[in-house]
């Protein structure tokens, strides 16, 4: 019987130490960290992690976003988990599987966590679509106007600058300065 962690980072930028650390503190005899987003079905260490437990053993994570996004996604490992004999323990949450009480609050919480996902990605859409109805766009604004993109012309036309000069001069990057020579040919 054995504690085993998982820890999940959503991007390569972020980092795992306060996850790890807990997992430590929690008694985690080995740890699996993935970094991938949480929407994505294909977690490798996730996957291995969930090889490696035997009944008796118990998954520990920090808390339950790290594991899944999805009601199903998480309900569907936690059976998986209890079909093997395999207890789920969130140590934020409180959560302990291998308890009625636990159970059901695992299903609560995997169900407040999905629509408060839910909620923001609905947010976001409404956000967008009014932007958009008051003819603003998303994104960066572009690094070139026309002014810039006639001074770029002119410059490479005239032959005395290369086009590494031309992007240093404008503060974008050579392949900016391609792509609008290239697309304002006239």
């Amino acid at each position: 019987m054995v504690n085993v962690g998982y820890a999940r980072v959503s991007t390569t930028d972020q980092r795992e130490d306060s996850q790890t650390d807990a997992l430590d503190a929690a008694g985690c005899e080995r740890i699996f960290i993935d970094r991938a987003s949480g929407t994505l079905s294909t977690r490798p260490a996730l996957t291995d992690a969930l090889e490696y437990l035997r009944a008796g053993d118990t998954l520990v994570i920090t808390k339950l976003d790290r594991l899944g996004r999805s009601v199903k996604n998480l309900t569907e490992l936690s059976d998986e988990l209890d079909r093997r004999g395999v207890g789920l323990r969130v140590l934020t949450q409180g959560i302990d599987t291998t308890t009625p009480g636990g159970k059901l609050f695992f299903h609560m919480l995997a169900a407040i966590a999905e629509f408060e996902h839910g909620l923001i990605v609905e947010r976001t859409t409404a956000g967008l679509a009014a932007a958009k109805a008051r003819g603003r766009r998303g994104g960066a604004k572009p690094k070139m106007t026309p002014a810039k993109i006639r001074q770029a012309r002119a410059m490479y036309d005239s032959r005395e600058h290369t086009v590494q000069e031309i992007a240093d001069v404008l503060g974008v990057g050579r392949a900016t300065i391609y792509r609008h020579l290239y697309l304002h040919r006239g």
